[in-house]
């Protein structure tokens, strides 16, 4: 049975958190490689609306000290412009200082999106995809831990894919009543090498711009999308949340069960190990891994 870690830090220093986690799960080789970090840059409202800038610097630094080839971030937002959110964010600014590229993927041409047809599919005609996610050689992507009141019931690795699908899809997404299948569907186009979960500041109402706040000081690091949205899950269970969340068990929240469906990796609680990032966060990857069965 293979297993997928998801490693947890318990830490309001989200700088310190995000590098512990990484460095525990293990950065995915990078060297000499193409790498595009994809944020949650939806809307630039504060954290955990969006992706906070120390987790992206944090992230970005961590992957210029392996010699890649090159480093990108890209990203197209929902609600908001998405060049005014980048620079709303100092993602310009801090490209400048890093030595980075920004990618606005709205302002790309149509023939820089492929269009990806998964197997018995939700969607009516497939999406266009951002060429820049299939192009890149490794793709990590930057995740808050959050609710989602227009009906993806919740926003984590799974639905941050929803920026790399060209904005014409989304109406077809917004008003399906298969919109959280759809999510799930989007993942298909591509695997990421690492995905950081931010939650050191998290929504377990409302989002994903604005909800109720919950300081749960945790960062999530995993190379698994089903399984760090399942720990997600458990983490906003094990608070208190939204009625469409705790009337269903983990992995019967319907963006992870058509992931699953899809192969696109942990099917149960058990092929799933929250692994504590350090001695101070061993309580809480224990109470995680019990509350995957809830």
């Amino acid at each position: 049975m293979p297993y997928y870690n998801v490693v947890v830090a318990l830490s309001p220093d989200r700088v310190a958190a995000t590098e512990i986690v990484v460095k525990k799960i293990g950065l995915p080789d990078v060297k000499n490689k193409r790498v595009l970090i994809k944020p949650n840059f939806n809307t630039a409202d504060v954290p955990p609306g969006s992706t906070h800038l120390d987790t992206l610097r944090t992230t970005v630094r961590m992957v210029k000290e392996q010699g890649p080839k090159s480093i990108a971030v890209g990203d197209r937002s929902g609600l908001a412009n998405t060049r005014r959110a980048f620079e709303d964010k100092g993602v310009f600014a801090l490209a400048d200082e890093m030595g980075f590229e920004c990618i606005v993927f709205d302002e790309m041409p149509d023939s820089q999106y492929e269009r990806i047809y998964p197997s018995s599919s939700h969607w009516k005609n497939g999406f266009l995809f951002a060429r820049p996610v299939l192009e890149a050689d490794s793709v990590i992507t930057l995740c808050c831990l959050k609710t989602h009141q227009y009906g993806g019931h919740f926003t984590m690795s799974l639905k941050v894919s929803t920026g790399m699908v060209h904005r014409h899809n989304m109406s077809e997404l917004h008003l399906s009543r298969w919109k959280r299948e759809m999510i799930a569907e989007m993942n298909v186009a591509y695997e990421p090498s690492l995905i950081i979960m931010d939650g050191v500041e998290a929504f377990y109402e409302g989002g994903p711009m604005t909800g109720e706040g919950w300081s749960a000081n945790l960062t999530f690091a995993s190379k698994n999308r089903v399984a760090i949205d399942a720990v997600g899950v458990a983490a906003l269970k094990m608070h208190g949340t939204t009625s469409e969340i705790e009337k269903r068990g983990v992995f019967e929240q319907t963006q992870i069960k058509r992931a699953v469906e899809l192969g696109l990796g942990a099917s149960t609680p058990s092929e799933i190990r929250v692994v504590p990032a350090d001695e101070s966060s061993i309580e809480i990857a224990e109470n995680l891994q019990k509350a995957l069965g809830s």
